[in-house]
C-alpha cells in the first residue's frame, strides 16, 4: 500500500482512539421548522448544515433538484459516480479520457473535453485535478442542482452543477462490511464503521478495494483508497468536521473502437488496439477538508472551510492516430497507425470559503439570506512526451507508423519509439468571489429570490518548451433573479434567470489563452408534493458563449467553437407510489447546438446549426423497486432502463452515436437480521451500445451483460 493511503488509515486508528463511552453522540443541527425539513424530499443536515442552502425548503428553491440517495445506489450496487448520473436524464456523459477521469453533461453544455468535469464535494469545488473517476462509497447523496447558480457558486455551468455530500460521523454506532464478486473477475471489499466516541467526538471511516479484469482484451484495473472523516463539538453551537480523501487508481488509457465511415462493427468491442506492455494510468489523490460552524441562535449560522487537494496522473498509451494525413487504416482498411504518448499531469488545489445564513422579518416580509466568499487557488503541470507518425506521403515503414493489424492484432510487434516533448507547462489560477442571495416571503403565496457574485480571476501559462509565458486576468458580476409562486398547497411554479462567468482553463496548440465562457439561462417549472411523492417539470434555455471543443488535429489541446445553446424540457418522479413501490423517473428532451461557429486548424468547419458532441435529443432513465416479506425476512426486487438517442459522436462531421436502450434487475434477500445478499445483471439483454466518442477513431463500447453478487453484514 503506498505510503499517503497508509499515512491516512494511520490517522484514522489514531482519532478512534479515545475511548468509546456511551453517549448521545452529535446533536443533529437541521436547517430549522422554517426550513421544511419535514417535507418530503428535503435535505436533511447532521452535524453540519449544508453550504450555499440557507434556511429554504426544497420546494421553495426556483430551480430543478434531483436527489440521489445513498439507499438507491445500493439497490442496483453502483460504485461509479458516471454510473450514478445515469439515473438523471439530464446528465449526457462526455469523452472520459479512455477511462481516466469523469466527464459529464448537464442539459447539453459541457466545460474544456480536454479536463475532468468540475464537481462540489460538501459545497467545495472540489473536481479539479486529476484523481480518476470518483468511487462513491463516501459519498452520503448526490445533488444535481440545475439551472441558474453561478450566483452563488461560481464556475459552474449554466446546465447546473453536481454536489456530493460525504458521509460524515453520526450519533448512531453502525457498522457495515460488504464483499463483490462478478462478471470478469470482479472483486470488490467495502467498509463503513461509525463511532459516536464521546460528547466531544465522533469518527467515521469508510474505505474500499477494488480489482477487476474486462470485457476489453487485456485490460485490468485495480482501485483503493479510505475516506476517514472526524466530527468535534465545542458545546452545543460550534462544531469542526475534518475529513481525509487518499486514493489510488491504475487503470490503462483504453481509446476504445473506432468507426470507418459510419461503420461501428469492423471489430469485435472486445479488441483493444493499444499496447499492454505500456502499462497501466496511475492516478493518486490526497484531499483533506475542514468546516468550521458556529450557530449564533437558531437563526443565524457562519461556516467556514479550507480544502486542500492534490492530484496526479501518470502514465503512457498508444492510441490511434487522428490526423488523416497519417492514417493508414484510411488507406487499406486494415492497419492501424498508431501515436504513443507519456503523460506526466499533477494539480494542487486548495479552497477557502466562508458563508453567514440567517433569516430576519423585514418591511417586504421574511428575509433568508445568504452572504459568503471564497478563494480558489489551482495549480497544474502538464508535462506530456509523444511520437507521431511521418505522413503517409513520405511512405513510412510498419515500425515508423508503430502499426496493428485491426484483424489480428500483435501486440509488442515493435520497440516504443523515442518520445519528444509535445507539452511542458504550468498553469497557476488565482481566483476570487463574493455572493449575495436573499429569497423574500413576501406573503403566504409569493417568494422572490435576488442574488449577484462577483468574480476575479487570473491566470499565468508558462510554455517551458519556448520560455514563453501567458497571463490573463478577468472579473465579472453574475446576477440572479428567481420567483416561486404557490398555487396551492401541493403545487409550486416557479420562473428563475441567471448569468454566469467561467474561466476558460484551455490553451490552443500555439499557446494562447481565451476569453472566458459567459452565459445566460432561463429556467421556467413547477414542483409537486404529495402523498410520498416529488414531481418537477420545467421548461429551459441556456446560452454560452466562448465555449471550447478539442482540436482533433491536436489532441489535448482546444479551440474556441464560439456560441451555443440548449433548449428543452425535464420530468422526474419520485418517491412511493401506492403498493410501496420506490420509483425514480426522469426524462429530458434536448436541443442543443452551435449558433455561431468557426474553423478548427485541421479544416474542419463548426457550423451553425452544428449539434453538440456526445449530447443526445431525447434520454429516459427510470428506476422501481419493491420489498416483499418472504418467511420473515425482506425481499427487495428492482430494475431499471435507460434510453439515450443518437448523438453527434465528431465535431464538424455527421458521424453519430447509435441510441441504446439498456435494461438492469436488482434484487436482496435479507438472509438475517444483519446479513444481506443481493445480486445485479446490468445490461440484460446484451445489447451493444456506445457510451461516449471523442472522434470516429476513439470510440468507448458499452459493457456487455455483467452480473454481480454481493454479501453484506451490518453491526
Amino acid at each position: 500500500m503506498p505510503a499517503y493511503l497508509c499515512a491516512g488509515t494511520a490517522l484514522a486508528a489514531l482519532l478512534a482512539c479515545p475511548a468509546m463511552a456511551q453517549n448521545s453522540g452529535p446533536v443533529p443541527v437541521g436547517p430549522g421548522p422554517e426550513a421544511g425539513a419535514s417535507q418530503e424530499g428535503d435535505i436533511l443536515v447532521t452535524g453540519q448544515r449544508q453550504a450555499y442552502r440557507g434556511l429554504v425548503p426544497m420546494a421553495d428553491i426556483p430551480q430543478a433538484i434531483t436527489l440521489l440517495t445513498e439507499a438507491r445506489l445500493e439497490d442496483a450496487q453502483i460504485t461509479r459516480l458516471a454510473d450514478a448520473l445515469d439515473l438523471s436524464s439530464s446528465v449526457a456523459r462526455q469523452n472520459n479520457f479512455g477511462g481516466l477521469w469523469e466527464s459529464f453533461a448537464i442539459r447539453g453544455l459541457v466545460g474544456d473535453e480536454n479536463n475532468p468535469s468540475g464537481y462540489l464535494v460538501n459545497g467545495f469545488n472540489a473536481g479539479r485535478g486529476f484523481a480518476g473517476p470518483r468511487d462513491v462509497s463516501g459519498i452520503e447523496r448526490i445533488e444535481i442542482l440545475k439551472g441558474p447558480n453561478a450566483a452563488l457558486f461560481g464556475r459552474g455551468e449554466p446546465g447546473g452543477s453536481i454536489n456530493l455530500v460525504t458521509k460524515r460521523p453520526t450519533a448512531t454506532l453502525a457498522g457495515k462490511f460488504e464483499g463483490t464478486y462478478g462478471s470478469f473477475d470482479f472483486r470488490r471489499i467495502e467498509g463503513d464503521a461509525n463511532v459516536p466516541a464521546t460528547d466531544f467526538a465522533a469518527f467515521r471511516l469508510v474505505g474500499f478495494y477494488e480489482a477487476a479484469d474486462s470485457f476489453r482484451d487485456t485490460i485490468k484495473s485495480e482501485r483503493y483508497g479510505v475516506f476517514p472523516s472526524v466530527l468535534l463539538r465545542f458545546g452545543p453551537r460550534t462544531s469542526l468536521t475534518y475529513e481525509l480523501e487518499a486514493t489510488r487508481q491504475e487503470i490503462p488509457l483504453d481509446r476504445g473502437v473506432f468507426a470507418l465511415g459510419d461503420n461501428l462493427k469492423v471489430i469485435p468491442q472486445s479488441r483493444f488496439l493499444g499496447e499492454p506492455g505500456l502499462g497501466p494510468n496511475v492516478a493518486t489523490a490526497l484531499g483533506h477538508q475542514f468546516q468550521l460552524q458556529h450557530d449564533f441562535s437558531n437563526d443565524w449560522s457562519l461556516l467556514v472551510g479550507v480544502g486542500l487537494r492534490d492530484t496526479e496522473l501518470k502514465g503512457t498509451s498508444a492510441d490511434a492516430e487522428l490526423a488523416v494525413a497519417r492514417q493508414r487504416l484510411f488507406v487499406d482498411g486494415r492497419t492501424l497507425t498508431r501515436e504513443v504518448r507519456y503523460r506526466d499531469y499533477d494539480g494542487d488545489h486548495k479552497v477557502y470559503r466562508a458563508e453567514l445564513s440567517g433569516r430576519f422579518e423585514g418591511p417586504l416580509g421574511l428575509h433568508r439570506v445568504i452572504v459568503g466568499a471564497d478563494r480558489d487557488a489551482f495549480d497544474q503541470g502538464l508535462f506530456v512526451a509523444g511520437y507521431r507518425a511521418p505522413l503517409l506521403s513520405t511512405s513510412p515503414t510498419a515500425q515508423q507508423g508503430f502499426e496493428i493489424d485491426i484483424l489480428n492484432p500483435v501486440y509488442g510487434r515493435f520497440s516504443t519509439p523515442a518520445l519528444s516533448p509535445i507539452n511542458n507547462r504550468t498553469i497557476e489560477q488565482r481566483s476570487w468571489g463574493t455572493y449575495l442571495q436573499d429569497q423574500i416571503r413576501i406573503s403566504d403565496r409569493v417568494e422572490v429570490r435576488v442574488g449577484a457574485r462577483y468574480d476575479e480571476f487570473s491566470q499565468t501559462i508558462t510554455n517551458r518548451i519556448n520560455s514563453t509565458v501567458a497571463r490573463q486576468s478577468e472579473s465579472r458580476i453574475s446576477p440572479q433573479a428567481g420567483i416561486v409562486w404557490k398555487l396551492s398547497e401541493p403545487i409550486n411554479l416557479y420562473a428563475a434567470y441567471g448569468e454566469g462567468f467561467r474561466p476558460n482553463t484551455g490553451a490552443s496548440v500555439s499557446g494562447d489563452t481565451f476569453d472566458p465562457e459567459t452565459s445566460r439561462s432561463i429556467e421556467l417549472g413547477a414542483k409537486l408534493s404529495a402523498g410520498g411523492m416529488t414531481a418537477t417539470a420545467s421548461l429551459f434555455e441556456l446560452r454560452k458563449a466562448n465555449i471550447l471543443t478539442s482540436d482533433i488535429a491536436n489532441p489535448g489541446f482546444s479551440i474556441a467553437v464560439g456560441k451555443v445553446r440548449s433548449r428543452g424540457a425535464e420530468l422526474e418522479l419520485s418517491g412511493r407510489l401506492p403498493g410501496a413501490i420506490d420509483v425514480l423517473l426522469s426524462y429530458t428532451y434536448l436541443d442543443a447546438e452551435v449558433i455561431s461557429g468557426t474553423r478548427n486548424v485541421n479544416g474542419v468547419a463548426i457550423s451553425p446549426g452544428d449539434r453538440l458532441l456526445n449530447v443526445p435529443k431525447h434520454t429516459l432513465s427510470a428506476q422501481a423497486s419493491r420489498a416483499f416479506p418472504v418467511a420473515g425476512c425482506e425481499l427487495k426486487l428492482g430494475g431499471a432502463v435507460l434510453h439515450v438517442s443518437s448523438r453527434l459522436g465528431e465535431v464538424g462531421t455527421t458521424f453519430e452515436l447509435p441510441a441504446y436502450t439498456t435494461v438492469r434487475l436488482f434484487g436482496s434477500y435479507a438472509l438475517t437480521e444483519n446479513i444481506e445478499a443481493s445480486i445485479v445483471v446490468s445490461n440484460l439483454f446484451d445489447t451493444t451500445y456506445f457510451v461516449n466518442s471523442y472522434a470516429r477513431l476513439w470510440v468507448q463500447p458499452g459493457a456487455p451483460r455483467t452480473a454481480l453478487a454481493t454479501l453484506k453484514l451490518r453491526l
